[in-house]
Order: C-alpha cells, then sequence, then structure tokens
C-alpha cells in the first residue's frame, strides 16, 4: 500500500506546494480531538490507542535541535493563527509515527477483551525480534524536514528521507507490522499511506473566514525557514507507546523497542 521510494517524493512535493495549502485551507474542519476551554484556548479530549512511533520530543536527546526548529515553526504558525483556530501540541510531544495501530472506537471495542493490551504487546515485541537483526546499522535513518502541510485538521512538518534506503528501512517495519497475521487477528490493518509528519496543532475554530492565498504564503515563508534552519531528523528508535489522548504518549519499561 505504501508508495515507492520516488512516488513518496513527488507525493510530499505536490502536498507542501503554496497551492496546496491554499487549496487545502478551504476546507479545513475543527478537529474533534480538541476543545475550546473557558479562557480561549483548547485542550485534547480523551483519545486513547496505540501507536509505534519515535521517542517523543522531550526523550529524544538525539533530535533535540531539530525539534527546536519545529516549535520555532510552530510558534509562528500558532501567533498568527491565534488559540481559538490553533490548538499547538506541546513540543515535548513532538514525535514521527512509523506505523498507527489503532484508535479511538477501535480501541474502546477491542479493548472489552481485557487481555486486548496484552496480545497487542506480545504481537509487536515477536515483530520487533524478527525483523531486528534484518534492520540493525552502524547509520540510523536520516531523514529532513521538507515541509509543511496542511491536513483537514491539522498542520503538520513533513519529511522526506535522505536516501532510498532510509527509506526502505521504515517501510520494511511497516510491512512487517501491517503484514503480520497476529496483528490481523486483533483487528489491525493499515489503514494510511506513510507520509512522514510530524504535527504542530490541530484547527479548531476560525472567527471569520480566512485569506487562503496569503496563509498559504505565510505558511511557506514558514516552511523554508524551517528546511533551512533544521538539521537531519535521525530515526534510532521504534517503540510502541500507548496513547490516551493527542499528547501523551506513554510507555512502560517492558514495551517493545527496536533500535534503527
Amino acid at each position: 500500500m505504501d508508495n515507492t521510494y520516488q512516488d513518496y517524493l513527488e507525493r510530499i512535493a505536490h502536498l507542501t506546494t503554496p497551492a496546496a495549502h491554499a487549496s487545502k485551507l478551504k476546507h479545513i474542519v475543527e478537529s474533534p480531538k480538541f476543545v475550546p476551554t473557558a479562557d480561549g484556548g483548547r485542550e485534547p479530549v480523551s483519545f486513547p490507542g496505540y501507536s509505534i512511533i519515535t521517542p517523543p520530543g522531550a526523550e529524544d536527546r538525539a533530535n533535540a535541535e531539530f525539534y527546536q526548529v519545529a516549535a520555532d515553526c510552530q510558534t509562528r504558525i500558532a501567533q498568527r493563527l491565534g488559540t481559538n483556530l490553533f490548538a499547538a501540541v506541546p513540543p515535548k510531544s513532538f514525535h514521527l509515527t512509523l506505523a498507527d495501530l489503532i484508535w479511538d472506537s477501535a480501541y474502546h471495542e477491542a479493548s472489552l477483551d481485557p487481555e486486548f493490551d496484552g496480545k497487542l504487546q506480545h504481537c509487536i515485541g515477536e515483530i520487533f525480534d524478527r525483523i531486528q537483526p534484518s534492520l540493525s546499522s552502524p547509520q540510523s535513518p536520516q531523514w529532513q524536514l521538507s515541509g509543511l502541510v496542511v491536513m483537514p485538521r491539522a498542520i503538520a512538518v513533513t519529511l522526506n528521507p535522505s536516501n532510498e534506503a532510509a527509506y526502505d528501512r521504515i517501510i520494511a517495519l511497516r510491512r512487517a507490522v501491517y503484514q503480520s497475521p497476529s496483528l490481523m487477528q486483533l483487528g489491525i490493518d493499515q489503514q494510511y499511506n506513510l507520509t512522514a509528519h510530524i504535527t504542530l496543532g490541530y484547527f479548531g475554530a476560525s472567527d471569520s473566514p480566512l485569506d487562503s492565498q496569503e496563509l498559504a504564503g505565510f505558511l511557506d515563508d514558514c516552511a523554508e525557514a524551517a528546511k533551512t534552519a533544521a538539521p537531519p531528523f535521525s530515526v534510532t528508535r521504534a517503540e510502541l507507546r500507548k496513547f490516551t489522548d493527542m499528547t501523551h504518549y506513554h510507555r512502560e519499561p517492558d514495551f517493545p523497542v527496536l533500535s534503527l
């Protein structure tokens, strides 16, 4: 289901243009993952599930400089859009999702089985153990900030692999996960193509119509500044994480980890 390396690069290039931003900004919708607060801001709502991600920003020392660039970009966007329209994600929870697993209503239904969490953790552990030898390398996959993408409910920075080998290693991980019969039996399958991104914030409600052309130009300026400043992003670990909302990603000491 995932793109070839060249198709991925072409798709990301299309998604990160000012024209794409302007088009998408005409159709943004309020994210249900955040709700208004009395002081005019927004706070996350319960949205539980599991993902395979890189360590969150607060724990990822290898990418501290990269995350600072992303946070600076986020600050510019938040100041431009305001707290009612843009619910900024705490930089300490910034991360790259390597494989979505299960979330929200699907997780609520699956977790009616009190053994579901344990089964999922065991399956991911077996997958990681099986593929670890083939994915080990002296050099972790390097990715590079390639722009901003406007999604229907969020804004994120996108990442491109530094070379085809870096891309192939992440795709190999995803294939091992999504082609696992054990995970399929748990109701987990692939929902999306890989679009490597780090979410900066989610859309709220707009008090007035947006000037999509002007805002698209502003976002492009932010993206260009971030691209110039950002060092490579090192994908050193893939971790199973349980999230309670879009700002908290937890792992127990025995949760599976894959070194990359």
